[in-house]
């Protein structure tokens, strides 16, 4: 007999559980904390630049040879990607969950490298970065200046070369990104002047690449040497420039007639810039600096804040005068307040447990014995959670909470025999604890393995669903089969040591009194539910027609109730993205977020907010006439009002957004579980799967689905931003032209993309960082179509020739973001169930719709 050995040996059992206890309690401080189990799937995203391309020129020259390359990589399950008209090209590959993510990386890289290649030189240049990220922004940080002594360039350099690289060394930071630009030496040209001296672009290019250069000048000295060397210098030369002093004497063309210099500052303006400027961020209504904090996958949340917490506090004693910081959107409080809430509920658990156990075992001692292998069984549990790969989460924790009341049934058995034993035979402790134990030991191992097969199955459940109660059932299933274990080492000791005799009779005082008129009561209720068995068994047909019809309701019931994965909760924050009419200037994008952040910051339950001009959030696209605003609500003790509850605020926003007509303003709620998804709610996929260009066809098909989708009961919000009519110009260049005025067709090209877009040439070293020089048209030189007519290309005698006279421009539309999902040219359509509706019923609605109206050609899928 098992139990035997811990019996003679109490000992022995005490210190095995305190082994359990010990260990198990190790495994507590060293385990990731997180809101549920890591089930969003891992991403490895790849960004790209294409600078001064429109949108279907990113997506033919960069977006599908790289996603071409990438499709098919090993554990791939989708793959998205935006293709924007400020030549920003972003792609997610998405892998099944529990892919390695580190070799995930590693192939998607691979294939990047082979698909390079075939890229654009522009592209190439500038490079693409292949990472992986959490899809999750843990937290938002700003950096700003009180009194605004310092301008926003201050501000983004100082956070990208003195706090960025800081923040990413706390343990668990995964990645930042920076809403802010880095330095740039701007070289803003002026084809007024370049014409005149009979300069091109290309030349000034040619100049910089020759003259901005780091050299190795060797050493005097060096080995091999003579014995008699008894010295080696090392050399140095100044070949890299610095600053724009230097920059502005860079010697573009000589004249060795005259013997005249042509210097850049003679053909451009030189300035210490940025090296873009299509976002700008704003905390509370004041120019900012943001850093994206994400969480690396397998952290503990609560850790990990905790420590980029102590590294600002830290930063900011170095911080210059009139510069602070504001953490104004985090997304681990809500973490920290739903672990604090079950492990309330799991105290509340065992002390219910312990005043159940209390009142039928009616004995102190009776009762500590069930109540030690409690804390036994759940402690030793988290033993597995590391060789496992689970969390200490909120679905691990409400297992815990359920097992409480199962642990504890296999430690009452065992009591409840030996007591038997003790009453009614009269029997040591010691001798009725051995002869209860060959009782029932083989019932406690069975009630053990049964409990264990219910629960495991649920952990072999494929998908996303079966990876979310995956932890849940296993945890159960791991603290019930210890559970066993210290019912047949543990309990059966302690009830040697600490049981004694036990009567009740009508005699008894106090508590005794009260459990002897308890049993009475209870004995009572036993009888009259025998009674009511014994007349269920002779109306036995009557019986099974109600069993029949309890089936056949609850079938029914079942199929009528609403399905849905997990409904929206109250997290804390919420979305705010907007789109003004298509072409519309950053000018106007910041006047109608100045009016956004007055209605926020009038709104009651709103803490913070911050602010990005110039990105949509929902795609993660870069365009002027966008924006996203980070909400961040007021702890949930100061909305406990039905009116500052989360969908109340939402509907008040969305209510007073109607009144700003410039902008399509959305309100979203964050998603359920992080990663599933940017947005709460469901994202339908609309897909033009036939080979075609015509981009305004599928905006067509993309408005009459959304039409019928709104006509829909089951949905509410539903919405999209894609668009196809943005105003553009369609540049036609005369090739016989170009050849009979002999100009070099690739000059002509060049010198449009440098002046109204923009070219990259090298780089410089300031601050013991490299930043890139970039060469322009200034401002004025490009605010206008008609603006081609002050550009000049040299024909091959040396004459300028007017970019006007060999190009023509007409009034076009086109799209300014182009999305693909697996490969085809896609949008996203937005929303959620309408009150009373879940999100099964939703989505059944979008398929029916989908069956409906959509032609040959098209298809859909659905993400996150």
């Amino acid at each position: 007999m098992i139990s035997e050995v811990f019996i003679r040996r109490p000992v022995t059992a005490i210190v095995i559980s305190l082994v359990i206890l010990l260990v198990g309690t190790l495994s507590i401080l060293n385990l990731p904390i997180s809101q549920y189990p890591n089930i969003s799937p891992p991403v490895v995203s790849i960004n790209g630049n294409f600078t001064g391309a429109d949108a279907q020129t990113v997506e033919q020259t960069v977006t599908t040879p790289v996603e071409t390359q990438i499709n098919g990589s090993p554990g791939m399950t989708y793959l998205s990607s935006n293709s924007t008209s400020t030549g920003q090209m972003s792609m997610d590959v998405n892998f099944e969950v529990g892919t390695d993510v580190d070799i995930a990386t590693l192939d998607v890289q691979n294939r990047v490298s082979i698909a390079e290649p075939r890229l654009p030189e522009e592209v190439r240049r500038l490079g693409l970065t292949v990472r992986k990220r959490n899809p999750t922004i843990m937290m938002v940080v700003t950096f700003y200046s009180p009194k605004g002594s310092h301008d926003i360039k201050f501000l983004d350099n100082y956070t990208n070369i003195y706090i960025r690289d800081a923040i990413l060394r706390v343990p668990g930071v995964g990645d930042i990104n920076t809403v802010g630009e880095e330095f740039s030496m701007r070289v803003w040209l002026r084809p007024d002047k370049l014409s005149q001296l009979g300069v091109s672009p290309t030349e000034v290019a040619a100049a910089l690449r020759e003259q901005n250069v780091q050299v190795a000048a060797g050493s005097v000295g060096g080995a091999p040497q003579f014995s008699s060397q008894a010295f080696e210098y090392p050399l140095t030369v100044n070949g890299k420039l610095t600053g724009t002093e230097q920059f502005e004497n860079v010697v573009v063309r000589t004249r060795p007639e005259d013997g005249s210099i042509v210097y850049l500052r003679d053909v451009a303006r030189l300035e210490l810039g940025s090296f873009g400027y299509t976002r700008q961020a704003f905390i509370n209504g004041q120019p900012a600096t943001f850093l994206l904090v994400y969480q690396s996958p397998g952290s503990n949340a609560l850790d990990t804040a905790e420590g980029v917490y102590a590294a600002l506090s830290n930063l900011k004693k170095t911080f210059p005068a009139d510069m602070d910081y504001k953490v104004s959107f985090e997304t681990v409080s809500v973490v920290e307040v739903s672990i604090e809430e079950v492990i309330h509920t799991l105290v509340e658990a065992l002390v219910l447990v312990i005043l159940v156990v209390f009142l039928f075992l009616q004995n102190w001692r009776a009762t500590l014995v069930p109540i030690l292998a409690i804390p036994v069984s759940i402690v030793g549990t988290f033993i597995f959670f590391i060789p496992l790969g689970f969390t200490i989460n909120t679905l691990t924790l409400f297992g815990f909470v359920l097992a409480i009341g199962i642990v504890v049934d296999d430690a009452i058995v065992v009591v409840e025999a030996v007591q038997h034993y003790i009453d009614h035979e009269g029997l040591s402790p010691k001798d009725a604890t051995l002869k209860a134990m060959k009782d029932i030991t083989a019932p406690v191992i069975a009630i053990a393995l049964i409990l264990a097969a219910v629960f495991i199955p649920v952990g072999f459940i494929p998908g996303i669903v079966g990876r979310l109660y995956q932890q849940f059932a296993i945890t159960i299933a791991i603290s019930v089969l210890i559970s066993a274990f210290v019912a047949l080492t543990l309990t059966p000791a302690l009830c040697s040591l600490m049981l004694r005799p036990m009567k009740l009779d009508e005699k008894s005082r106090g508590l005794n009194k009260f459990f002897y008129k308890f049993n009475q009561w209870f004995a009572r209720v036993t009888n009259s539910y025998s009674n009511g068995v014994r007349k269920s068994i002779k109306a036995a047909p009557l019986v099974l027609i109600l069993l029949v019809c309890l089936y056949a309701g609850t079938i029914g019931l079942f199929r009528a109730k609403p399905s849905g994965f997990i409904p929206t909760e109250d997290e804390g924050r919420l979305y705010v993205t907007f789109e003004l009419p298509q072409a519309a200037s950053s000018n106007r994008t910041i006047a109608v977020l100045k009016d956004i952040s007055e209605i926020l910051r009038t709104t009651p339950g709103i803490n913070n907010y911050s602010a990005i001009a110039g990105l949509n959030v929902l795609n993660f696209s870069i365009k002027s006439n966008s924006g996203t605003i980070f909400v961040q609500l007021k702890p949930w003790a100061e909305r406990e009002e039905a009116e500052v509850q989360l969908f109340a605020i939402i509907g008040a926003l969305q209510q007073k957004f109607a009144t700003i007509k410039d902008a399509n303003i959305v309100v979203v709620p964050p998603p359920a579980i992080p990663g599933l998804g940017r947005t709460g709610g469901f994202s339908f996929m609309l897909q033009q799967r036939e080979s075609t260009d015509d981009i305004k066809a599928f905006e067509g098909v993309v408005n009459n689905f959304l039409a019928e989708v709104r006509k829909r009961p089951e949905i509410t919000g539903a919405f999209t931003f894609f668009t196809a009519r943005t105003p553009g110009y369609q540049l036609q260049v005369d090739r016989e032209k170009v050849k009979k005025m002999g100009v070099s067709l690739s000059d002509v090209f060049s010198t449009m993309s440098t002046y109204m877009g923009s070219q990259y040439v090298n780089d410089f070293t300031m601050y013991g960082r490299n930043f890139r020089v970039v060469t322009q048209a200034d401002t004025a030189f490009r605010d206008d179509i008609g603006d081609l007519g002050q550009y000049f290309v040299l024909n091959q005698q040396g004459k300028s020739v007017p970019l006007s006279v060999l190009v023509s421009s007409t009034v076009t539309e086109n799209a300014p973001v182009v999305s693909h999902y697996n490969l085809f040219r896609s949008t996203e359509i937005n929303g959620n169930p309408a009150p009373g509706y879940s999100s099964g019923q939703a989505i059944a609605a979008l398929k029916e719709v989908a069956a409906q109206v959509l032609p040959a050609g098209y298809g859909y899928e659905f993400s996150g």
